[in-house]
């Protein structure tokens, strides 16, 4: 059969990559088309766009790159009806994945979601839009298999497919000495996010708040498509190593971590690595978001447990002084601030399901498909 898969980030690539190894397994003849990174690409599919090109973020740079997002839309879909899938797979991107999925009914193509789009926190009415435009929803977080029913719609959870990635993690000895750190002192890791825009917004300040706490080495993990160049244009004249391609690595040496919102958060929590989430956006972007947004936290850490488990800093709070706090409290291995986190990890990983969910998706994505013939 035919897929045609589109994710829009590098989150996405990476659950993208895992089921589409998956997806060869369940059915050895299958055709993939994607949009996405190299992760997906080296899994098994003919990649047709990187997602670098699609990473638009906040509500006026999505405004002002809207006539390249609808150039976009139209190749893809051009694309779409020149390959002609059995089935589109829509990863997160909400955005640019609704309207494929309202094409796609258009032109009698299944369409299958993968990894809602956080319609829960906001926006929560384009549940009805997406009961008419998705043949069946793949959830990846427990609480989403309730919310959706509320839209009558048919959803599959079969756990987190981050428990895949992790689960089958090996703890590299050698990691000090190939990124040359220093073994004698532990680890603040730095997670500033995959976009250049939020780097900007979040990396100085991560930087300035673990400046005075020489006792620790700070460690930022750089997405792989920017230049390490970039950071150090943003950082100034501060302190600190550089880790790419190695995030997993990185976490699991980390003796705690700032970490800006989004799928960054919960793989360092399921590493059961203590940390601070950490949000700044626009102003204009913030306050529109501030009045839609409908959940109590912004961490996935803090949603899936539901309760304040690790702290989050949002906008004015996310300043210098209040990171440097935080990281302190959560850093002293006696504390019972930093007891209690690593007890509620622990907990969550349990929440998040067991191996092999990738596997189970997409056996079912392939027996819905011949059923379907």
């Amino acid at each position: 059969m035919k897929y045609y898969i589109i994710a829009g980030e590098a989150s996405g690539d990476l659950h993208g990559a895992g089921l589409i190894k998956a997806l060869h397994k369940s059915d050895p003849e299958a055709q993939i088309r994607c949009w996405g990174g190299e992760l997906m690409q080296t899994a098994g599919a003919e990649l047709v766009k990187h997602y670098r090109e699609l990473a638009f973020m906040g509500f006026t740079e999505v405004i002002m790159n809207l006539p390249e997002i609808l150039r976009n839309l139209r190749f893809c879909k051009t694309d779409v009806l020149n390959f002609r899938p059995d089935v589109i797979i829509l990863i997160d991107y909400p955005g640019f994945n609704m309207r494929i999925a309202s094409f796609a009914r258009a032109h009698n193509i299944k369409v299958y979601y993968y990894i809602s789009p956080q319609i829960w926190a906001w926006k929560q009415n384009r549940g009805w839009k997406l009961k008419k435009t998705v043949d069946r929803m793949f959830v990846i977080l427990p609480f989403e298999k309730a919310f959706y029913k509320r839209f009558d719609m048919e959803v599959s959870y079969h756990g987190h497919p981050l428990i895949d990635v992790i689960g089958t993690f090996n703890k590299d000895i050698t990691f000090f000495e190939r990124h040359a750190l220093d073994a004698t002192k532990k680890i603040i890791a730095l997670l500033p996010g995959s976009r250049t825009q939020e780097i900007k917004r979040m990396l100085r300040t991560m930087l300035e708040a673990t400046k005075e706490m020489s006792e620790y080495q700070v460690v930022v993990a750089a997405a792989p498509s920017i230049e390490n160049e970039f950071y150090y244009q943003v950082a100034g004249n501060a302190d600190f190593k550089i880790v790419k391609g190695d995030t997993y690595q990185l976490l699991s040496h980390a003796h705690m971590a700032a970490v800006t919102s989004g799928t960054a958060t919960l793989e360092t929590g399921l590493f059961g690595v203590p940390m601070v989430v950490c949000y700044a956006g626009g102003r204009v972007s913030y306050l529109l978001a501030k009045q839609l947004i409908k959940v109590k936290y912004i961490s996935l850490v803090n949603l899936i447990l539901n309760k304040s488990a690790i702290p989050e800093l949002i906008q004015h709070d996310m300043n210098k002084q209040r990171l440097k706090n935080e990281l302190s409290l959560i850093g002293d291995e006696q504390s019972s601030i930093r007891i209690e986190m690593l007890n509620a990890l622990q907990q969550l990983r349990g929440m998040c399901g067991e191996p092999g969910v990738a596997e189970r998706i997409a056996t079912e994505m392939v027996k819905l498909l011949k059923q379907a013939e």
